[in-house]
């Protein structure tokens, strides 16, 4: 076999085994999501317009295709979110005629129920209003996109994750789910979130994007955008702030990781403009997407746990 065949030969096993890796983890995904429509009596999605719930809508809607999603999608709008992304959202939702709820935290503010932080900070904030609108909602369960390469609190939630009547995640009342069984049993006033992209890592779910075509807001990939550096991160001025003294605001080609509440979320140094380019950039990265961009999980060692103990999702 000469040297090209055999490089030929090489790079199609390893495509061949990208591919299987996708189908697995899709069809994993696809279960879980049957497993929800199919336990409980009230779930909804939650949907942002981020990279990570559209791929769960996507996985969703071809899950139950023919059949209409059997399920209400909700976000929880800050306030602060990135227009560019609420434009993606209410398009996909326009586009398949779907039901998206909207909890507010500036309704919450407006009401004084919740007070401004003095970081502008109002990912914290989440946990009243989404709370509230499960409460309100009856949901007994709700899906999210939480991947356990994300964070380490993430990390050892399971897939099913049981909630009391407060909302509040309780480790030691974690239950094994052995032979991908899982146990959707609550006592009334609990609920049980789910979450199907737990075993994707940020590769997958760029490797998925980039086998399915599914259409994503702009600012995933790089483009001008006036930033100011804080705390090591690009931000972009907006309604929650802007730069104060000593920090410049400055034209620089970026990207965003993720997408979340402005006053939290850092964009990064970048040029890659097609998914392609974006799966190169991931593949070679060695911090995690929300180590990188996301300054509200920098508050404490375990910040992201002590949000999931008061009900954040």
């Amino acid at each position: 076999m000469t040297t090209l065949a055999h490089g030929a030969l090489l790079a199609g096993a390893d495509m061949h085994r990208d591919i299987c890796h996708l189908d697995a983890l899709e069809s994993e995904s696809a279960h879980i999501l049957r497993e929800v429509a199919g336990q409980f009596e009230h779930p909804v999605l939650l949907f942002s317009g981020g990279k990570d719930s559209l791929v769960m809508l996507h996985l969703a809607l071809k899950s139950f295709w023919p059949a209409p999603l059997p399920f209400a999608l909700l976000h929880v709008d800050t306030g602060h979110n990135f227009p560019e992304v609420m434009a993606h959202r209410d398009q996909v939702v326009a586009e398949h005629g779907l039901r998206l709820l909207v909890a507010s935290v500036q309704e919450y503010i407006d009401s004084g129920q919740l007070r401004e932080r003095r970081d502008g900070t109002r990912n914290p904030l989440q946990t009243l209003p989404l709370t509230d609108a499960l409460r309100d909602g009856g949901f007994d369960a709700v899906l999210g996109g939480g991947r356990r390469d994300e964070d380490k609190a993430r990390a050892k939630e399971r897939v099913f994750s049981l909630r009391d009547e407060f909302s509040q995640w309780d480790p030691r009342r974690q239950r094994p789910e052995l032979w991908s069984l899982y146990n959707g049993r609550h006592a009334p006033g609990e609920h049980v979130r789910v979450f199907p992209l737990s075993n994707w890592t940020e590769l997958d779910v760029w490797q998925y994007i980039e086998r399915e075509q599914i259409g994503l807001p702009g600012i995933y990939f790089a483009h001008e955008r006036d930033v100011f550096l804080r705390s090591g991160m690009w931000f972009t001025p907006g309604d929650w702030g802007r730069a104060c003294d000593g920090e410049t605001v400055q034209r620089r080609l970026v990207r965003y990781r993720t997408v979340g509440d402005m006053s939290c979320t850092g964009a990064i140094d970048s040029a890659a403009a097609t998914v392609a380019e974006v799966i190169a950039e991931v593949t070679a990265s060695r911090m995690s997407e929300r180590g990188a961009t996301r300054a509200d999980d920098r508050l404490s060692d375990a910040a992201m746990e002590d949000r999931k103990r008061e009900g954040y999702f």
